[in-house]
């Protein structure tokens, strides 16, 4: 059973000026949690800690099909 999840981009003020959302397809949180780590950029590392937060504060709707895990899509600033 795979899962989407829509994500707050948890990186702050000044770094990302208005946030942001990812939106994930994951079989639960730590993959999604691995999968946001993975597709971050690399200058944002020192926000990591952040991501699992975000993760369990998601929208997360049930998939009626068995969908690759993947970044689906990220509006980001």
């Amino acid at each position: 059973m795979k899962y989407i999840y829509i994500v707050d981009y948890w990186v702050p003020f000044p770094s990302s000026e208005y946030g942001g959302v990812v939106t994930v397809v994951a079989k639960n949180d730590v993959e999604c949690h691995d999968l946001l780590q993975s597709w971050r950029d690399d200058c944002d590392s020192k926000y990591d800690s952040g991501i699992m937060d975000a993760v369990s504060k998601a929208v997360v709707l049930e998939l009626a099909n068995d969908e690759p895990s993947e970044i689906v899509s990220t509006f980001t600033t």
